[in-house]
């Protein structure tokens, strides 16, 4: 049995092909058309899950959509009339794609696809819980889920029992954490549903000072749910998130690209600090109504890893899960399961990883690198791993361009930039050189799982980079951030035994068991899909060496 789920026309489209209870193959549609959160209809991420099975759609049983959009607009006119004649623009700007697309979703799929099967529609948030508790390696947990909004949803949570999944309590919008989290993501002058992960890295860099003023925007109880001071909100009738209010609450909103000043990074740290106490409220209450110790989390908040480290330490639950596309895409790989195990009762099976995208033979790279006059180097597998290890050692920067595709927002070693954590300037050399970024933006660790607890203090193991811990060592500089954390990867060979193995070899050379593993990628575009995504990266920034597969590039000016 072929399941298909599509998750599109918000942000983050996506498609996710499961075969029985495995997982042939989930992707997002930005790696394929090269722009970042692309919302559109998922068609190259459709027909890659179909070649990848070596199937046409006429082999697909059911196709799952991640939410009801019915409901969804039901949402958006009810909000537009309530806010008359302040939403009018908005409502302009609005109908025309859901008059044309979004109300029309089962047409549209049978027309793009020329499908005539079975099409089943499950709200935004079940999707989000499916794509955790499912999937989850837990045969009963705890549930929460935590976004900007779905139809009216912003905020549930429930219980999953086996294959049975309850969601016992919501909050709707306008109401919303993520919501509230992306105001100030845009007031402090960064992009809604893009940069709110920047936002928890620069609050390490402040105090919350403004945690009180703050709480002026947001009505907290003691069981977890708010309710939001809408004085200081545009989002329900504005193109625009905040309004004046809020600028007299605090100053002048930042303008994009300017400097940050430490007033900047004091409400950065007021936020998240925020977040965190709230979000521990509502777990405290979930476990009360539960008593179940083990928890798993959905939606974008769930990307919080510092927000969900706090659920570790300060409350009851003993273990969480989070699945890596906790987002917008993962809701694809919800909808696809919450068909095969809900609604026809199939046996559960946990996810073990997400390299689950495309992948590209020696055949296909080799071809590539000779039709584009590249020069290279062809290695074995052992003595390319030896070099590699040297290079970095020597603090070179690596390009690492290996197997499938990871599904989600982290790069787990297989579209990764790799590089030396020993060295206290390679943090500057990235974000500068390579990344094009922010000075503040902080780059993570992979490490062997079997050796991480001489570096780490760690609450659970993490495959999934979902989580921050505390640093131990000194000697690895460059992926201690500032507040002496770092968000940790540990890895096993049975998973990514290349990945694996390139780092033991590093251990040979430096006796530490640790690389610098940060996405492949550039500011502002999605991680590299493909050889020549990779390539264009390599060429067009400071890294030093491009490794696909088993082929060796060196920049000539090296």
């Amino acid at each position: 049995m072929y399941i298909l789920g599509i998750s599109c026309f918000y942000h983050d489209a996506a498609a996710c092909l499961i075969k029985n209870n495995d997982i042939i193959a989930a992707v997002e549609e930005e790696r394929f058309t090269r722009k970042k959160h692309d919302n559109s209809f998922p068609i190259n991420s459709i027909k890659y899950c179909l070649e990848e099975a070596k199937i046409d759609i006429n082999d697909i049983e059911y196709i799952g959509f991640y939410e009801k959009p019915i409901l969804k607009f039901d949402r958006l006119i009810s909000t537009y009339i309530d806010t008359f004649p302040k939403s009018y623009w908005s409502f302009c700007k609005a109908m025309p794609s859901w008059l044309t697309e979004k109300l029309r979703i089962p047409t549209l799929i049978r027309k793009k696809l020329k499908y005539n099967g079975k099409i089943i529609f499950i709200k935004h948030h079940m999707s989000h819980a499916a794509s955790t508790f499912l999937v989850s390696p837990f045969k009963e947990a705890a549930i929460l889920t935590l976004d900007a909004v779905g139809e009216w949803t912003t905020t549930s949570y429930g219980y999953g029992k086996n294959n049975e999944i309850k969601l016992l309590k919501e909050i709707n919008f306008p109401d919303s954490l993520g919501l509230f989290y992306s105001t100030i993501t845009s007031f402090l002058g960064f992009k809604v549903n893009n940069d709110e992960y920047k936002i928890m890295g620069l609050a390490s860099y402040g105090k919350p000072i403004y945690y009180n003023r703050l709480k002026k925007l947001i009505d907290i109880n003691e069981d977890g749910s708010y309710r939001l001071n809408r004085d200081y909100f545009a989002y329900s009738y504005k193109l625009k998130m905040f309004n004046e209010k809020l600028e007299k609450e605090f100053w002048k909103s930042r303008i994009p690209e300017s400097k940050i000043e430490q007033k900047h990074k004091d409400l950065a740290a007021s936020l998240q600090k925020l977040l965190e106490d709230i979000i521990i409220k509502i777990s405290d209450y979930v476990y009360e109504q539960t008593k179940l110790d083990k928890l798993c989390i959905g939606g974008g908040i769930a990307l919080n890893c510092v927000a969900n480290t706090e659920i570790l330490k300060r409350t009851k639950f003993k273990e969480i899960f989070i699945q890596p596309a906790a987002g917008d895409s993962g809701g694809a790989l919800g909808v696809a399961y919450y068909i095969y195990n809900v609604i026809l009762k199939n046996k559960r099976k946990t996810i073990e990883h997400v390299y689950l995208g495309p992948s590209f033979s020696n055949t296909e790279i080799r071809d590539f690198l000779i039709n584009n006059n590249i020069k290279f180097e062809e290695l074995e597998e052992k003595e390319l791993l030896k070099r590699v290890a040297r290079l970095i050692n020597n603090n070179r920067i690596i390009g690492w361009f290996q197997g499938r595709m990871e599904f989600g927002p982290r790069a787990l070693g297989n579209r990764s930039i790799l590089a030396n954590p020993t060295n206290k300037d390679m943090k500057y050399r990235l974000n500068n050189k390579v990344k094009h970024r922010e000075d503040f933006r902080p780059f993570a660790p992979t490490a062997l799982k079997e050796e991480v607890h001489h570096y780490f203090n760690i609450k659970q193991y993490d495959p999934f980079m979902t989580l921050v811990c505390d640093v131990k060592s000194k000697k690895i500089p460059a992926v201690t951030h500032f507040d002496n954390t770092a968000r940790l990867q540990t890895i096993e060979e049975r998973y990514n035994p290349k990945f694996y193995n390139l780092i033991k070899e590093f251990k040979k050379i430096s006796k530490i068991p640790i690389l610098i593993n940060t996405s492949f990628n550039v500011r502002g575009e999605p991680i590299v899909c493909s050889p020549k995504n990779a390539y264009n990266c390599f060429i067009n920034t400071g890294i030093d060496v491009l490794v696909m597969d088993n082929f060796l590039i060196e920049k000539i000016n090296k």
